[in-house]
């Protein structure tokens, strides 16, 4: 099991960016797949969005459509942390990031093959 937290959020303009940071503590995650999902306003918690992955080894990344070529998600493996890079923000980017990370992943864009999940950060893009 490994600890996450996520920190970076705010309100945004649109078109402008932003970086979110996941700090990761707890096991060896050099294994783990580490990606960041969404929840949108008014969505139910059990059905976030995924957004981006990557593997801690290796550095295989995915991204969903809505994001591709705007967000880029990266890893510090000094400092033991991920981030996702956003730009180009729009209003629809509004909701709450979810870092998560899991073991074994085959298929990243499903958040049920993640184990462990930080708390959240707000991000609210305002037009």
């Amino acid at each position: 099991q490994v600890q996450l937290v996520e920190s970076g959020g705010g309100l945004l303009q649109a078109g402008g960016s932003a970086r979110l940071s996941c700090t990761i503590s707890g096991r060896p995650f050099n294994m783990y797949t580490m990606a960041w999902f969404r929840q949108a306003p008014g969505k139910d918690r059990d059905f976030v969005d995924f957004v981006a992955a990557i593997n801690w080894s290796g550095g295989s990344t995915f991204y969903a459509d809505s994001v591709k070529g705007r967000f880029t998600i990266s890893l510090d493996d000094s400092r033991k942390m991920v981030y996702l890079q956003m730009n180009a923000l729009k209003p629809e980017d509004t909701a709450k990031y979810y870092c998560a990370a899991g073991l074994e992943v085959t298929r990243p864009q499903l958040s049920s093959a993640y184990d462990d999940w930080g708390r959240g950060t707000q991000v609210t893009v305002s037009s």
